[in-house]
C-alpha cells in the first residue's frame, strides 16, 4: 500500500497573461489502502488532477509524491536502471472514462491486457495471467479472444480495470469509470471496484461527477470547484455535516441533502 500526495498542484494552459488555470494550489492526501472520492462539476479540475498524477499533463508548480518521492521524478526516473523483467512495472495506474477509446480496437482482449504486464514472463505465463485477471473482473476467460467491439460498455471498462491490474500498481486512479455506463451496470462495476479495492488493499483516487457514486465507494471524499477543493474529510463528515455552500449545493441537487444521507459500506 502506498500514499499518495498532491503538494500545492497548480496546472495552468497557456501562458500566465492568457492562460487558463485548471487546478490551483490543490493539497490533497490519498492515504495508503484508502479510497478517496473527488467530486465536482464538470470543468472543476478534477480529471487534469487525474492525468496530472500519471504523468500526462504537465505540472506547472507543486508536487505529486507517492510515499513522499515525486512522482515524475522518483520511480519513473529510475526505470532504466532496474532489471529488464520490472521496467513495465508501474505503481499507478489509471482507468479511464471511456473504455473503448482506451483499448486498442485492433488488439484482442487477451493482447491489450498481456501489452501492460510487466516485461520477463514467457507466453504462457501471460496466457495464465491475462486468464487469472479476466476471472478476477468477473469475465470468462474465453473473452481473451475476442475484440473489444464485441463487448457491452459494462464488459470493456472491467477489460479497462484487468488491464491497468496487469500492471501490478498499488495506486488507481478511476476517472469517471461509470459515468458512460448504463445506470443499470453502473451498480455492479461499482460493486466490483469496491471489492477489487478491499482484497487488494489499493490506494484509489475515484473521480466523478455524481456524488451518489462517489460516496458508495469512498472513505473520504474531497469536493473541487473551479480548480480549488473547498472541502475534504471522512466521507460520513462531508455527507452529514458540510462545510462549504458548494458541496451543500451538490447534495441538495443529488437529493441527497445534509443530514439525509447515510453510507452502505
Amino acid at each position: 500500500m502506498r500514499e499518495l500526495r498532491f503538494e500545492d498542484v497548480t496546472v495552468r494552459y497557456g501562458t500566465r497573461r492568457h492562460g487558463t488555470v485548471a487546478v490551483d494550489r490543490l493539497n490533497l492526501t490519498i492515504p495508503a489502502g484508502q479510497v478517496v472520492g473527488l467530486v465536482g462539476e464538470s470543468g472543476s479540475g478534477k480529471s487534469t488532477l487525474a492525468r496530472a498524477a500519471v504523468g500526462l499533463t504537465p505540472v506547472t508548480d507543486g508536487r505529486i509524491l507517492l510515499d513522499g518521492e515525486p512522482v515524475l521524478h522518483g520511480w519513473q526516473s529510475r526505470r532504466e536502471s532496474l532489471p529488464s523483467a520490472h521496467r513495465a512495472r508501474r505503481p499507478m495506474q489509471m482507468v479511464f472514462q471511456d473504455p473503448y477509446s482506451s483499448l486498442d480496437p485492433r488488439m484482442t482482449v487477451g493482447a491489450s491486457i498481456a501489452e501492460a504486464m510487466p516485461r520477463g514472463l514467457s507466453r504462457p505465463e501471460r496466457r495464465a495471467e491475462v486468464a487469472r485477471l479476466l476471472e478476477l473482473v468477473e469475465l470468462a476467460p474465453e473473452r481473451a479472444e475476442v475484440y473489444p467491439a464485441e463487448l457491452s460498455g459494462g464488459q470493456r471498462q472491467r477489460v479497462a480495470l484487468a488491464r491497468a491490474l496487469a500492471g501490478q500498481p498499488e495506486v488507481i486512479i478511476a476517472d469517471e469509470i461509470t459515468s458512460a455506463l448504463d445506470v443499470s451496470i453502473q451498480g455492479t462495476v461499482l460493486n466490483l471496484v469496491r471489492d477489487l479495492q478491499r482484497r487488494m488493499r489499493l490506494t484509489m483516487l475515484f473521480i466523478s461527477h455524481n456524488l451518489a457514486v462517489v460516496r458508495y465507494v469512498s472513505d473520504h471524499i474531497a469536493v473541487m470547484h473551479h480548480g480549488r477543493l473547498v472541502e475534504s474529510a471522512p466521507a460520513d463528515e462531508v455527507l452529514t455535516n458540510p462545510q462549504d455552500p458548494y458541496t451543500r449545493e451538490l447534495l441538495e441537487a443529488a437529493g441527497q441533502g445534509p443530514y439525509q444521507t447515510r453510507r452502505s459500506r
